[in-house]
């Protein structure tokens, strides 16, 4: 029996090791130049395209680590449980307590929808309602359609000019205070990653916000995002090997 020219095992290890890979990185992997002997071995094993950068990337099942509303990223590229981003867009609008208008929505998934939320009202998967001056978009379903606008009219009562980020609620002064404290019994690295973890929960602006409310510059907040969402924390130290002032015995002449 001849044996098999393209093994699939070489596109497994090329995406454990590297989390995420483009198709160029896949037939490199596999030393073909078709797309389609790619596809091929890629239907044998359980992977996911990114919904962002318009699919260009792929992984593994196994290698992705979905949160609760079932997202996942690394080095900024978003993979979903859902498959595409029309499809997510779906599963994330019916399974809200109060729907999600645009700019919520698009917090939550870290790219644009509108386009995917007009396609799926225009084809009756969704439907949607203004509701105080802007679109609400909600299940197609009457009954969890007439829920989530009850649950939206309680949502948005409550809702102030105060809040981090739409669709989250404002931070009572007890809560910021809570904040500030714990923030400031932190060294150097981990208030920074703590800045940028919570820039990532608000989403857009996210950098300014979160640096207004801890009172330091917000190039401090996008460096802690970028490190936590690329992976590169050295552990056990608050600076990179080499960070930080030189200490007295270096500085001094002989």
């Amino acid at each position: 029996m001849r044996p098999e020219r393209y093994s699939p095992e070489a596109l497994i290890g090329l995406l454990r090791q590297r989390k995420i890979a483009t198709m160029d990185d896949l037939k490199a992997a596999l030393g073909t130049q078709a797309d389609a002997t790619v596809f091929r071995k890629l239907a044998g094993l359980e992977y996911r395209t990114s919904y962002s950068h318009r699919g260009r990337y792929y992984t593994l099942d196994e290698v992705a680590r979905f949160d609760e509303l079932g997202l996942w990223s690394f080095r900024q590229v978003w993979f979903s449980r859902f498959g595409t981003l029309v499809s997510t867009v779906e599963a994330l609008v019916v399974s809200a307590d109060a729907g999600y208008d645009a700019a919520e929505l698009e917090a939550v998934l870290n790219v644009e929808a509108k386009g995917a939320l007009l396609k799926l009202v225009r084809s009756g998967r969704l439907a949607r309602q203004q509701v105080a001056g802007r679109y609400v978009y909600l299940s197609a379903q009457g009954a969890e359609r007439r829920a989530q606008l009850a649950a939206r009219s309680v949502y948005d009562a409550e809702a102030s000019r105060l809040s981090l980020a739409p669709g989250l609620r404002v931070l009572p002064d007890e809560l910021k205070a809570a904040i500030v404290l714990f923030y400031s019994l932190l060294d150097e690295r981990q208030r920074r990653l703590y800045a940028g973890l919570e820039a990532m929960k608000v989403g857009h602006g996210g950098d300014a916000q979160v640096a207004e409310l801890l009172g330091i510059d917000p190039g401090t907040v996008a460096r802690g995002r970028v490190e936590l969402l690329a992976g590169d924390i050295p552990p056990g130290r608050a600076r990179r090997p080499g960070g930080g002032r030189p200490s007295a015995k270096k500085a001094s002449p002989k």
